[in-house]
């Protein structure tokens, strides 16, 4: 578990203090972490913001009893989703939090990608995935490119979108989505990687046309 480092600790000082300069430097660093959790957990984006002001001010509220255990980040993060989780269940959703768990035996790839126990090679990959250096940067950045990733991450099931947002959109260790989240370092493992191929299948259709 990480703990509060010296501009963290200068931040809740500051946020403590009532600084309103504060309050939006930590809006603007942490909201989208804050919405993409949220999102794990709620039906609709507008429910999500609902959880977002609310788990600020719980943030507010609860600045005295932040002993810098953790990061900031993760405290906020632990406060959004427990508010998420909640709500959930107050509209009744029928398997709060499940897009957390281990999601079966369901394949990351599709299972054409490889050869059958009767062939040759079984298991073996038939479809080698693209090697995008050898792709020019320019296609690799292209807008459309990137909105079809982001498209392909908003597609994704909640604990996949909301996991692979904190690891590879926003620079998140595994060790902080697990604390965030409440989540196993084997779950995390399991639905980043799944994510991860989803998306990458995604964006292997569109750059080999």
């Amino acid at each position: 578990m990480a703990a509060v480092g010296d501009e963290d600790a200068t931040l809740v000082a500051r946020l403590r203090e009532g600084e309103e300069r504060a309050f939006e430097e930590a809006v603007a660093g942490l909201y989208p972490a804050m919405l993409a959790v949220a999102r794990g957990y709620v039906r609709t984006r507008s429910v999500a913001e609902e959880v977002v002001q609310e788990a600020w001010l719980g943030v507010l509220k609860g600045l005295e009893r932040f002993e810098g255990r953790s990061t900031l980040r993760t405290w906020v993060l632990r406060i959004v989703a427990n508010i998420a989780r909640d709500r959930a269940v107050r509209e009744a959703r029928s398997q709060p939090f499940s897009s957390f768990e281990p999601e079966g035996d369901e394949p990351a790839v599709e299972p054409e990608r490889f050869f059958r126990a009767d062939e040759p090679y079984p298991g073996g990959w038939r479809s080698f995935p693209t090697d995008w250096q050898t792709l020019p940067e320019s296609r690799l950045l292209a807008r459309e490119t990137l909105d079809l990733v982001t498209s392909a991450i908003d597609g994704l099931p909640e604990g996949q979108r909301t996991v692979i947002t904190l690891r590879d959109v926003m620079g998140f260790g595994a060790d902080e989505v697990c604390e965030a989240l409440g989540i196993s370092e084997v779950n995390q493992r399991v639905l980043l990687h799944r994510a991860r191929m989803r998306v990458r299948t995604r964006l292997e259709r569109h750059l080999d046309g």
